[in-house]
């Protein structure tokens, strides 16, 4: 057992960065009780974990080979168990958000090191096993999280899931001190402080933005200048990244027509797949009355199809077309999604399994194949800006994701209550995607056909988006040599 002792630390660190992605949506009404947020403020629950990791990953794994990448990770669980703990005593919302902030920086510290680690400490066959136990708690985690969060929620309310991060925190920490060997690149690569801060602003300013005009409207002065701030740091970050010598991200490589389509598809993936969870969370507590227990086994299902298929699915990795599996999965995630429209105003949790089962079975396909197949579009030297390319932009998916959709959730629900004559449909639309169903003072016919309608459009929305993606994927990426497509899986690997 010894010589496994260093995986066993890098997993702890892996399951608990990964668990906190999907953990909180069960938790999201719950946490609109206790702390009488909006759903904006829900949003950046989520949100500002995701923005966190998204612009961190680049520059975070910059920092590991330069100064240890054990000593990043150490200071990443560090982080991340101050955060939590910071997180279960939150007072109010922005605390809160404040403290998941905080949360994903420790999680790209710890996301950008993990790999490294592994590739590191083992060798030979040993590694190939270390990577195959890694990917598998990193399939656990996502299958673990909704439950997870529902029986915390319900043992020991919210709090609990942030509270649960601190021993195994220590736990983690303590053994990667003990059994972990420290290695670094001695590489001096210069950290690009404006490309990563104009990219971080410009994420952080659409975000705003998308969730200020859902809350306040599309003309609502916090909208007009967040939306603008979003264009301007975008273009900084587009001239910074530019004119740079060591960009955080090579623009160059969006020329290549296989690179841009896989970056588009990491991104729908996420939020196709996983950012109408929040609402689904809300509906199926505050509309439905069920459980956070219960709530979380609903989204077990694609949870569970993922992750079997994404182990059963390894032999794809071997071929020479993953334009296959990335674009099936991407169908299957749209026809998935598509099929949960099916939710009606007397509809029950049962509505969305079907649905849940065939989007986990195309997240599994699509999933293992998008780090190894960016690698194999990409020269050798660039494995590490495209690994970290991939996981950037899926974090940002689900940001994005979840703020636009809960825009159009909102607007859809406005219309239906302003149709049926709401007193300040507007106010009323903001409440039930609040988690306050029952306080609205709105029939609940009504409230129950609003919620409906609002989900059967942003189910219509991420459906028809992850099927476009699976065009493009299909168009194209093009095919890649059996021998290419194997360099990118050992340099996934390492």
């Amino acid at each position: 057992m010894r010589p496994w002792w260093p995986l066993v630390a890098v997993c702890l660190g892996t399951f608990m960065l990964l668990v906190d992605v999907t953990i909180v949506n069960v938790a999201l009404p719950p946490i609109a009780a206790s702390l009488g947020t909006s759903f904006g403020g829900l949003q950046w629950v989520i949100d500002g974990y995701a923005l966190a990791l998204a612009a961190l990953l680049m520059v975070t794994g910059t920092l590991a080979d330069r100064f240890g990448r054990r000593r990043l990770y150490v200071v990443g669980l560090v982080v991340f168990a101050i955060a939590s703990l910071a997180c279960g005593l939150a007072p109010t919302a922005g605390a809160l958000v404040a403290a998941r902030i905080v949360q994903g920086i420790g999680g790209a510290a710890m996301f950008a090191t993990t790999a490294a680690l592994l590739a590191t400490t083992y060798h030979g066959p040993r590694r190939g096993v270390a990577f195959g136990v890694w990917g598998a708690v990193n399939g656990l985690a996502a299958a673990c999280g909704p439950l997870l969060g529902g029986l915390l929620t319900e043992a020991w309310g919210w709090r609990a899931i942030f509270l649960v991060n601190l021993p195994v925190a220590v736990l983690a920490v303590a053994l990667t001190l003990a059994v972990v060997t420290e290695s670094a690149s001695g590489a001096r690569s210069r950290i690009d402080v404006l490309g990563a801060t104009s990219f971080t602003v410009a994420s952080a300013a659409l975000v705003y933005g998308l969730v200020s005009a859902g809350e306040d409207g599309w003309g609502a002065t916090e909208t007009v200048v967040a939306l603008g701030t979003a264009v301007a740091a975008l273009v900084g970050f587009l001239v910074v990244e530019y004119r740079s010598s060591a960009p955080m991200l090579d623009l160059g490589l969006f020329t290549d027509p296989s690179f841009a389509a896989l970056m588009v598809a990491a991104a729908v993936l996420q939020a196709a797949a996983f950012a109408h969870l929040a609402l689904v969370s809300l509906w199926l507590q505050s509309v439905l009355g069920l459980s956070p227990i219960r709530a979380g086994l609903v989204a077990v299902p694609l949870s569970i199809a993922s992750f079997v298929v994404s182990v059963a699915a390894g032999r794809f990795l071997h071929g020479g077309a993953p334009a296959r599996p990335i674009a099936g999965g991407l169908a299957l995630i749209g026809v998935g999604v598509l099929m949960m429209t099916a939710v009606g105003p007397t509809s029950g949790p049962w509505a969305l399994f079907a649905g849940l089962v065939v989007a986990g079975l195309g997240v599994g396909l699509a999933t293992p194949v998008l780090v190894s197949a960016t690698l194999a579009v990409l020269p050798p030297h660039r494995a590490g800006v495209g690994s970290a390319a991939v996981n950037t932009f899926r974090q940002l998916g689900l940001a994005v994701g979840l703020a636009v959709l809960g825009t159009l959730f909102a607007g859809r629900v406005t219309t239906v209550l302003a149709g049926v004559g709401t007193v300040d449909p507007t106010a009323t639309a903001n409440a039930l995607a609040g988690g306050k169903a029952g306080s609205t003072g709105v029939p609940a016919d009504t409230v129950h056909e609003a919620f409906a309608a609002g989900l059967d459009t942003v189910f219509t929305v991420a459906g028809v988006c992850a099927l476009g993606a699976a065009v493009l994927v299909a168009v194209c990426l093009r095919p890649v040599a059996a021998e290419d497509h194997r360099v990118g899986v050992r340099a996934a690997a390492a």
